[in-house]
């Protein structure tokens, strides 16, 4: 599954750490996400949906 979190964070001017710190969850999750060794769990892919204020269709597409 492809995503869209490093732009979108980058794009607010948030790190890595802001965003997990945000959702709840690790900086390590965040870098799993960033580099598609890791799908989010369905809330917190709802969590970051509601982060970047974007539907979750348009941050996770499947490949």
């Amino acid at each position: 599954m492809k995503n869209n979190i490093r732009s979108l964070r980058e794009a607010l001017g948030m790190t890595q750490e802001d965003v997990a710190k945000q959702v709840g969850v690790t900086r390590q999750t965040i870098i799993a996400i960033e580099n598609d060794k890791y799908n989010p769990t369905l809330n917190l892919a709802f969590k970051l949906a509601r982060l970047f204020g974007r539907p979750i269709e348009e941050i996770f597409q499947d490949q």
